[in-house]
């Protein structure tokens, strides 16, 4: 498969602000920084990025893969991944659409404590609010990995079975 985005290492500069919390819970556990390289040279053989940057300035804990826009109608002007993964194998992959009006559409799967569902779950679009829906992942981080992305990959293909094409 072809190497489709380009992965920026931590001193990659700032090209976009993003709220980030990147305060690590104790309950979590420290950012597995060796996994969070290994995810982003996973997402950089698909086409489906353009950019892929781990644990930049604004998102210190995390890898941020921007989506290709060319799979999108025109009305998107940003589709990006952020996805944190802790020593204890709890994760946070957050998805965000941001649209040309002004809104956006977020969803998020998290795996860690919490007081609001089990741990592992699912927060819905198109405001990922709380408490979200009780979820099971795999246990394998790839097996995570392509269970978020062909969620994602039914969700852009709509855009386009609604256009008709």
């Amino acid at each position: 498969m072809q190497h489709a985005g380009s992965i920026h290492p931590l001193d990659a500069p700032q090209t976009e602000s993003m709220s980030e919390d990147t305060s690590t819970p104790p309950d979590r556990g420290p950012v597995d920084t060796e996994l969070l390289d290994r995810i982003a040279a996973h997402l950089a053989r698909s086409d489906r990025f353009d950019d892929i940057r781990t644990r930049p300035p604004y998102a210190p804990n995390a890898v941020v893969a921007e989506y290709n826009l060319g799979y999108f109608p025109n009305g998107i002007k940003r589709a990006y991944l952020r996805i944190r993964w802790f020593e204890t194998d709890d994760f946070s992959i957050h998805y965000s659409e941001q649209y040309r009006t002004g809104d956006g559409w977020d969803c998020r799967w998290d795996r860690h404590p919490n007081d609001h569902n089990t741990r592992e779950h699912f927060h819905p679009p198109p405001d990922a609010p709380t408490p979200g829906s009780d979820e099971t992942y795999p246990d394998d981080w790839r097996d995570v990995l392509t269970t978020v992305l062909a969620r994602l990959d039914e969700r852009i293909d709509a855009f386009w079975d609604d256009c008709g094409s």
